[in-house]
């Protein structure tokens, strides 16, 4: 490997890490204030927001770029996208399906203060135009965290570690960023985080894993507008923590 290539790919793992760092740090500062604020903005809809997702995008693909490894490697192939997005569709919405079960059990079991709906409360539509708009800007919200985590985290640093391994590790940081989510929000966005990223392994491409996770978290929006009972068991909890 000639010496330009090692200082571009030490520019694409340090960038990489130093984007992962910032992105865990806005996500719990953006805890801290869910939990200390009222917010009376849908949190998806606020411009700056919006702004800086669309510009770590950016930034993924430009290291992505600078690392010299084949966009294939990253998933960013164009091929079998219908295929590959039937297939995160009905994933994504079987997750989706099973999760407010799971939820339930876990309340009756462990009590309320093992979920905290305040993410969902933040993000949940309030009229009819919001829910033209919240879907939208839902795309760049999950596409962030797949290009992050599944495209480089995963198939970028797959040429320095077992790609397994690294599945395991940036799943469990996954879970750790949704703490605000209560203790049972961790151990599902964990594993939900271990299951796109073997089908990201097995698919070899980053469209089956994002439209996975985009239907879990719109079927979970839904759900949670027909049944506000999952928004009510732990908002005392919630502003006390």
């Amino acid at each position: 490997m000639t010496t330009r290539r090692l200082d571009y790919m030490t520019i694409f793992i340090f960038g990489t890490l130093a984007l992962l760092i910032f992105f865990s740090f806005a996500t719990w500062q953006s805890a801290l204030v869910l939990r200390q604020i009222a917010i009376t903005t849908n949190l998806l809809l606020l411009p700056g927001e919006n702004i800086l997702r669309l510009g770590m995008i950016l930034v993924c693909v430009v290291l992505a770029r600078v690392s010299g490894l084949s966009p294939d490697q990253f998933g960013w192939s164009a091929d079998q996208i219908g295929s590959m997005a039937l297939l995160g569709l009905a994933i994504g919405i079987v997750i989706a399906l099973i999760l407010p079960l799971l939820t339930r059990w876990a309340v009756a079991r462990f009590g309320k203060q093992v979920y905290s709906p305040i993410v969902v409360l933040a993000i949940l539509p309030r009229n009819r135009a919001e829910w033209f708009w919240v879907p939208l800007a839902l795309a760049p919200a999950v596409l962030i965290e797949e290009v992050l985590f599944r495209s480089l985290l995963l198939g970028g640093f797959a040429s320095f570690a077992p790609p397994l391994f690294l599945a395991v590790v940036w799943s469990v940081l996954f879970g750790a960023m949704h703490v605000p989510q209560g203790a049972l929000g961790i151990v599902v966005a964990a594993a939900l985080g271990l299951v796109l990223s073997i089908l990201f392994l097995a698919t070899a491409s980053i469209i089956a894993p994002f439209v996975a996770h985009y239907g879990i978290n719109l079927v979970q929006l839904i759900w949670a507008a027909r049944d506000k009972s999952l928004l009510e068991w732990d908002r005392g909890s919630s502003s006390r923590s």
